[in-house]
C-alpha cells in the first residue's frame, strides 16, 4: 500500500519546490464569504478558477475589499474567473452580465438538479485538467459555513471523488478526505494551522485506525457515529500519520490575518519593485526577503511604505 503526503503549503505565499512532485491547483469559489487568504489561493491556482453559481457574487462584491488602495475595476478584471458553472439560481443578473462581457465561460446546468454546484464544478475541472495534470488538487472556498445541509452536500462531494484531492476551506479550518487505499503522512505547517484537529469517520465505520503525531493517538481503534469520534484532538508533532477512510480537519490560525492580507496586497512590489521598502525594527530585510513566511509572523512590527515617505 502506497503513502500519500499532504501539506497546507498552498496557504503560504511561496509554494515550496523541494517536496516531491508539484501539485497543480484549481480553485472553486462557492456562495459564502471569501476567506481572508482567497487572493493567495487564486495566485496559486494558475490554471483555472471556477465560480459555482453565486460564488461569482462573492468575487464581484468582496475581492476588491482585499485591495483597498486599488481601483475596484482593476481588481475585478485581474481576478476574472475562467468559468461560472451551476444551476444559475443564485448569481445576480448584473454579475452574470459583467463577467460575460469580460469573456468568462458561462455554463448553465439548470437542467441538472441531482448534483450540487460544487459537484458540477469538480466534474468540469476534472474533465478540463485531470488527463494533463494528474497531480491535481482542487481548493474550494465557501464550502463550509452557512446552512448545514449545504456543508453536508459539499462533504458528500469529496467522498464521491475519492481518488481526487479536494480540500474544503473556510476562515476557520480545512477538511479533506483521507481514503483507506493509502497510508497518509500529513506535514503540519505550524505557522498557519493547528493545533486543533479532528478525525471523523464518514459513511461507514473506520475500523482499526492507527495514528501518530497527535496528543490522543489511536491504536487500531474503530470509530463510528454513535461511537468514538476523534474530535477536539491536538497536533503534537510536525508529521501526523494515519490510515483509514476518514475526514481530516485542522484549524487555521488567524493571528497573522492582517499581515497575510498586507503581504498579499504588496507581495509583487516587495519582490519586484525596488521603489518599495520594507522597514522592520531589529530586522535585516536582506536576510528576510527570501522568506515571506518569516515576514508574516512579524505582524506587529511590519510596516510597508513607499520609498520617500
Amino acid at each position: 500500500m502506497g503513502t500519500m503526503s499532504h501539506s497546507s503549503t498552498f496557504l503560504l505565499p511561496n509554494l515550496p519546490t523541494d517536496n516531491g512532485p508539484a501539485l497543480t491547483y484549481a480553485l472553486v469559489i462557492l456562495n459564502q464569504r471569501l476567506p481572508r487568504f482567497t487572493p493567495l489561493l487564486w495566485d496559486h491556482a494558475t490554471h483555472v478558477h471556477v465560480c459555482a453559481d453565486g460564488g461569482a457574487n462573492m468575487v464581484f462584491d468582496e475581492l476588491p475589499r482585499f485591495f483597498p488602495h486599488d481601483d475596484p475595476s482593476d481588481i475585478l478584471t485581474r481576478y476574472k474567473p475562467y468559468a461560472i458553472k451551476g444551476d444559475m439560481d443564485s448569481i445576480r443578473t448584473d454579475v452574470l452580465d459583467f463577467y460575460r462581457v469580460l469573456g468568462t465561460k458561462i455554463i448553465d446546468e439548470s437542467h441538472d438538479q441531482d448534483t450540487t454546484d460544487l459537484h458540477k464544478c469538480v466534474t468540469y475541472i476534472r474533465e478540463l485538467l485531470n488527463p494533463e495534470y494528474p497531480n491535481l488538487c482542487i481548493l474550494a472556498t465557501g464550502a463550509l459555513g452557512g446552512r448545514f445541509d449545504h456543508e453536508m452536500g459539499n462533504i458528500n462531494v469529496i467522498c464521491r471523488f475519492p481518488p481526487m484531492l479536494i480540500i474544503l476551506l473556510s476562515d476557520d479550518c480545512l477538511i479533506q478526505l483521507l481514503p483507506s487505499t493509502h497510508h497518509h503522512k500529513i506535514h503540519i505547517q505550524s505557522s498557519i494551522e493547528g493545533p486543533h484537529c479532528g478525525l471523523i469517520p464518514i459513511g461507514t465505520a473506520a475500523g482499526r485506525t492507527t495514528t501518530t503525531g497527535l496528543k490522543w493517538n489511536l491504536d487500531k481503534t474503530e470509530m463510528r457515529f454513535s461511537g468514538l469520534v476523534s474530535t477536539y484532538n491536538i497536533v503534537k508533532e510536525n508529521i501526523v500519520t494515519m490510515q483509514s477512510d476518514l475526514l481530516w480537519t485542522i484549524s487555521l490560525k488567524k493571528k497573522n490575518e492582517g499581515c497575510i492580507l498586507q503581504m498579499t496586497q504588496m507581495k509583487s512590489q516587495i519582490l519586484l519593485d525596488e521603489s518599495w521598502l520594507v522597514n522592520m525594527e531589529d530586522c535585516n530585510i536582506n536576510e528576510r526577503k527570501g522568506s515571506l513566511v518569516q515576514l508574516l509572523v512579524e505582524r506587529d512590527r511590519l510596516k510597508i511604505v513607499p520609498n520617500g515617505v
